[in-house]
């Protein structure tokens, strides 16, 4: 079982959506993908974990009867850290080793149903400042704006070596992985939606051809698209709802507002 939505309205800017998972009861195979963000890992009753930012997909071996709670941060919105955030990438960490006593009392205080846990999360998570030009970088960077790197950091009175430091210090990974994920998120978000043919996906989300789609998503995930899917390429037949996570990409690719999120089981 897996639920997502929105988070509250006050962490709307650094947090993309909140999440309830349950695996039943044998292990279950986790393919955790590249979002552009770190995620936050509340399993209830365990030890709270960091994922940071990913350049491919990440397997995780989920214990029979788990309940995790889950936070995946904007790309640039990460919370306070101790470490640079590019020392991350790829990395599944104890947050203990981050927030030291703090991730600990977090922990405690999720114990319970998985709804007080998210509430509990969303009230005491710490903040930082994001850096509004890599804010308006990501914006420039996603599918329906096509530019190269060195363009997106002319708009922005940088020069790309300023710019690929900036994005390694807000983001973990360079301008280009970056713009490479997002492209990669903006398929995910069409195909959820159920918004085409393989052909028509592939364009929308500003890739050269089917081709190139394949080749990216090997990549990223180590899956051709139609595998990734669920055995179709037009649309996800995973069969749960990823509205909430795909809202920044389907806000601006259609007309009509996604379906509503629906509210996680207390």
């Amino acid at each position: 079982m897996y639920v997502e939505r929105l988070p509250v309205p006050a962490l709307a800017g650094v947090v993309r959506t909140v999440w309830v998972q349950r695996t039943g009861d044998a292990p279950y195979v986790q393919r955790h993908l590249p979002t552009g963000g770190v995620e936050l890992h509340f399993p209830v009753g365990g030890r709270p974990r960091l994922l940071g930012p990913l350049t491919a997909a990440r397997l995780e071996l989920l214990p029979a009867r788990t309940t995790l709670v889950g936070v995946r941060y904007r790309p640039g919105a990460a919370p306070p850290l101790p470490v640079p955030l590019d020392d991350l990438v790829d990395r599944h960490v104890d947050l203990a080793d981050l927030w030291g006593s703090r991730a600990e009392r977090l922990a405690e205080a999720c114990a319970g149903s998985p709804g007080r846990a998210l509430a509990v999360l969303q009230a005491r998570l710490p903040r930082r400042a994001v850096d509004p030009l890599v804010t308006e970088a990501m914006r420039l960077l996603m599918p329906w704006h096509p530019a190269g790197i060195d363009s997106v950091a002319g708009r922005l009175a940088l020069s790309p070596s300023q710019l690929r430091r900036r994005c390694l210090q807000a983001v973990g990974v360079a301008p280009k992985t970056l713009q490479r994920t997002l492209r990669f998120q903006g398929f995910l978000a069409l195909a959820q939606a159920g918004a085409g043919s393989p052909a028509g996906l592939a364009a929308d989300a500003g890739y050269a051809d089917q081709a190139h789609l394949s080749r990216e998503c090997l990549r990223l995930t180590g899956l051709t698209p139609r595998a990734l899917l669920g055995g179709s390429v037009e649309k996800c037949a995973c069969g749960h709802d990823h509205s909430a996570s795909y809202l920044p990409f389907l806000r601006d690719s259609f007309k009509n507002p996604p379906p509503a999120v629906p509210s996680l089981t207390r």
